[in-house]
């Protein structure tokens, strides 16, 4: 009886706080749309400035966003072998069509992405080490692109104050990073020592909460290191070109959206642009709205607006919408598709299937410890 009333307030507890945060981003979203964007530029120059686009113009864009999509499928099959094109597509664009519609969707898409590994053989262990190792090797370019941008801006002579800090933050996070994956992977004791530690950390934010403490994060980390080393020794290559490839695809949907509302090279520079577009991307990471909505389009308009004029500023704002609709609204019609898709597709579903040496076998195995850290 206890253990009912306490799911049941627990349950509560956790709908009360959906609710909160989907009224919190509600509000941002709305005040920055109808309070801060206008300010900008009236939607009446902005919509004027969009209608005034060709139809081969919005089909180049919609080609450039396509392509966009579809780069990041690339990095999926990079960090786990044995995913073919297909379904990297139909588990990325249904993760990211939740993750873009839904208060805290980015938890949810990963949970419908874990799902969708599962039906095809994938077990655990696996799933966790390829949403973890495409998650670092994202936010490496993630903290790296601020530094080149600041780089070329010095070359260039178009640099602040507030430019060189940022980048400068930027440049301390990546190192520290890259510094702490590089020792991980280096040696056992040390990946160890860091699990613990992290762990340490966590439970002292989790104590804060009243939760329990997490535990094994040490084993885990030393599995990681295991499993992250026999799947780098092959693919680090691809993995790293195809992330690459996919944070300048997205940088160029950007680009030409600016370039084919009429946004010259001499008013916005290409490095001006990548300086934005590499700020913005860090300020994105932090889930304030789902997928950053308003607080991206803000971010963009706000950063490429400075030393412009109104009618610029007009353009501006025009393709940050034209480029957010293609980047963010296009996904959800095409996520929703592929999860009715997979829910049919049913000669895709395997067994889940257990990883040695960080490849998939093909027999069922329960998953590793690192894969199943939870609270004790």
């Amino acid at each position: 009886m206890t253990t009912g009333a306490g799911g049941s307030q627990a349950g509560r507890r956790s709908r009360l706080r959906r609710l909160l945060q989907g009224t919190i981003s509600l509000a941002v979203v709305a005040a920055i749309f109808i309070g801060v964007l206008p300010r900008l530029a009236s939607y009446q120059d902005v919509w004027a400035t969009i209608r005034s686009m060709t139809w081969l113009e919005l089909a180049t864009l919609i080609s450039v966003g396509i392509w966009n999509l579809a780069t990041y499928w690339f990095v999926l099959v990079s960090a786990l072998p044995g995913l073919t094109i297909g379904q990297a597509a139909v588990a990325n664009q249904a993760s990211t069509a939740i993750s873009n519609t839904l208060p805290g969707g980015g938890a949810l898409g990963v949970g419908v992405t874990y799902a969708m590994y599962s039906s095809w053989g994938f077990g655990a262990q696996a799933f966790a080490l390829s949403a973890l190792v495409s998650g670092v090797w994202n936010n490496f370019v993630k903290l790296g692109m601020p530094v080149v941008a600041l780089g070329l801006l010095v070359v260039f002579g178009d640099v602040s104050a507030a430019l060189v800090t940022a980048a400068f933050v930027g440049m301390a996070l990546l190192v520290a990073a890259v510094v702490m994956f590089g020792l991980m992977l280096r040696s056992e004791r040390l990946a160890e020592r860091i699990g613990e530690f992290l762990g340490r950390i966590v439970s002292a934010m989790r104590k804060l909460l009243r939760k329990p403490p997490v535990r094994a994060w040490g084993e885990a980390a030393r599995r990681f290191r295991t499993d992250t080393r026999h799947l780098l020794k092959d693919h680090w290559i691809g993995l790293t070109v195809a992330t690459l490839v996919s944070h300048i695809s997205l940088y160029l949907v950007l680009l030409v959206a600016l370039r084919h509302v009429g946004v010259a090279e001499t008013e916005v520079s290409w490095i001006r642009v990548l300086a934005a577009f590499a700020f913005v991307r860090l300020i994105s990471a932090l889930p304030i709205t789902p997928g950053g909505l308003g607080v991206v389009e803000l971010g963009y308009a706000a950063a490429l607006s400075i030393g412009v004029d109104a009618s610029v500023r007009a353009q501006i704002v025009a393709a940050v919408l034209v480029f957010r609709f293609i980047t963010y609204a296009l996904p959800i019609p095409l996520g929703a598709s592929a999860y009715l898709f997979w829910r049919r597709k049913r000669s895709w579903r395997k067994a889940p299937a257990r990883m040695v040496d960080g490849t998939p076998l093909a027999e069922p195995a329960q998953p590793a410890s690192w894969a199943r850290i939870r609270p004790s």
